[in-house]
């Protein structure tokens, strides 16, 4: 068996994906709600599985997920998430991860997912294969979101959340500025012209 670490900012997320792991025998050897510190984490412990959630503090997820597998993380990297499956799962397989799983509708896979893993297979049953047409990878929406930059779409998640400007710019260490052309590049990008725009957009793809 194997020992994990969970990164999520819902303790309730993490205690049910702890009970289905030590339900397999796995063992957990540290949890936390913030990338940074995900990423300490690994570094610190060697965990052979991490589960990643993407709405998390301080760097999101999928860049986490990168950054590990720039550093050569060798271990399984299962990504969960309850928002937008098709596109949440499509850049799960882009930063390298081995599987995406369901918050909401299917999170017991998780076991599943972590033996196609560890049997050398990817798990992404939600990434637009046999999905609804308004869920397909081709849709124009999901094809304005992937032309967003990590810093733009970690700009857009947080404004999701109803930060400010000035409390974006304190989590991401940039200036205000910064900030402020980022915001307006995505909602340039996702054909916005106001933050309603942008959350009829969000709201539409099952984002918030």
């Amino acid at each position: 068996m194997a020992n994990f670490i969970v990164v999520d900012d819902h303790p309730m997320a993490r205690m049910a994906v702890t009970f289905l792991l030590e339900k397999e025998g796995h063992t957990l050897i540290a949890e936390t709600d913030d990338g940074r510190e995900a990423l300490q984490l690994v570094d610190q412990h060697y965990p052979e599985i991490v589960v990643m959630d993407i709405d998390i503090h301080s760097i999101n997820g999928i860049e986490v997920v990168k950054t590990l597998r720039a550093r050569s993380f060798p271990g399984i990297i299962i990504i969960v998430s309850g928002k937008n499956q098709s596109f949440y799962a499509i850049q799960s397989i882009r930063c390298g991860a081995n599987g995406f799983i369901s918050k909401k509708d299917n999170l017991p896979e998780i076991i599943t997912a972590i033996r196609a893993a560890q049997n050398g297979y990817g798990y992404f049953p939600l990434a637009g294969i046999n999905a609804p047409p308004e869920q397909s990878s081709t849709h124009p929406d999901i094809r304005l979101l992937e032309s967003l930059s990590p810093q733009e779409f970690q700009v857009f998640t947080y404004l999701l959340k109803g930060l400010d400007n000035m409390r974006i710019a304190n989590r991401m260490n940039l200036s205000n500025k910064t900030v402020s052309t980022y915001k307006g590049r995505l909602l340039e990008k996702l054909h916005c012209k106001s933050l309603r725009d942008l959350f009829a957009f969000a709201n539409r793809n099952h984002m918030e």
